[in-house]
């Protein structure tokens, strides 16, 4: 299993809509290295759900129940989608101030790659962002 990390503004796309929907496919990439991330989704795979924008912490967790196709929103082939569906909330939501302060995430892709929308993270990243009891 392999773990990642997608980024949304909470104005655009909510943890809380997420919730209510039960289930969406992730668009509107448009970065290679995002797509490509997405591309290597597999299915159970456990995504961390990040808000962005004011907010920039991760919220929830939820899972690939779709690996990559066709994204429905163009005609590009070059672009793809997952279908996700949460899992739980975090317990305490995990800011990214604290990720760039912590030993193992300070070097991970969401301290350095602030615009990268889908990212890997490796399973002590994963971990160390979710250390604490989640809700649910």
């Amino acid at each position: 299993m392999q773990h990642w990390l997608v980024k949304t503004e909470p104005d655009v796309y909510s943890w809380e809509q997420f919730v209510s929907d039960g289930s969406t496919f992730w668009d509107g990439v448009r970065n290679y290295e995002a797509r490509n991330n997405m591309r290597a989704m597999k299915k159970g795979d456990l995504v961390v759900f990040y808000h962005t924008g004011d907010e920039r912490q991760a919220v929830g967790i939820a899972k690939v129940v779709k690996e990559a196709y066709q994204d429905p929103t163009t005609d590009d082939a070059a672009w793809v989608v997952v279908d996700l569906a949460p899992v739980k909330p975090l317990a305490t939501p995990y800011t990214l101030a604290q990720a760039k302060a912590h030993p193992i995430l300070c070097e991970s892709a969401l301290a350095k790659k602030g615009r990268i929308s889908v990212i890997s993270l490796t399973k002590a990243e994963y971990e160390a962002m979710i250390e604490r009891k989640s809700r649910g």
